[in-house]
């Protein structure tokens, strides 16, 4: 079975916003590379359009220019979903305030896959609320378990991950919030 691509968006300007991104902090394409943990080949292949990076590459390079992973997206018309290896976000809305940028998205989990999430930058934090299902989310080395009805949330820039248990689907919101490096 193909994977199905991380985002709707067209790759060729996902590329060319992470170049502007990279190109307006003074990072060199091989120190964003390193930094994000991929090959340089790749991140040129992403900057270029000719791939399509999945959804823990995509936050891994922008965890390092210290911008929200929306910041390389379309702006949405309507809802835009993102796929990961264990689930599905629609980004519902992105909005400021003062120095924070905030992203909300409906998610869902389905039982027994694991979603790992690369480190987001210093200071990010995620929220989640669910709605049904049981989801165990948070740092690999200490994840939070959620019923329906609870809310969790903790420090994203390290590690983390997402998991629902039991033969329900997880349905959620997630709201993440990035505070803006200067």
């Amino acid at each position: 079975m193909e994977p199905l691509p991380a985002f709707d968006t067209d790759p060729r300007a996902v590329g060319d916003r992470l170049r502007r991104l990279r190109q307006e902090r003074g990072v060199s394409l091989s120190e964003l590379a390193g930094r994000a943990g991929i090959g340089k080949d790749a991140l040129a292949g992403v900057e270029t359009g000719a791939h399509s990076p999945t959804l823990a590459t995509l936050w891994a390079i922008t965890a390092q220019l210290g911008v929200p992973i929306g910041a390389v997206l379309d702006p949405p018309p309507e809802p835009r979903i993102m796929r990961g290896t264990a689930m599905e976000a629609e980004l519902l809305e992105v909005f400021e305030d003062d120095r924070v940028i905030y992203e909300l998205y409906r998610v869902r989990v389905p039982p027994g896959l694991t979603q790992t999430s690369p480190a987001h930058h210093e200071g990010v934090t995620e929220h989640v609320t669910v709605f049904t299902g049981t989801l165990s989310a948070g740092p690999i080395k200490e994840p939070l378990t959620a019923g329906p009805g609870d809310h969790i949330s903790w420090r994203s820039d390290v590690l983390h991950g997402y998991r629902a248990h039991g033969p329900d689907l997880v349905r959620a919101t997630l709201l993440m919030r990035y505070p803006v490096k200067p």
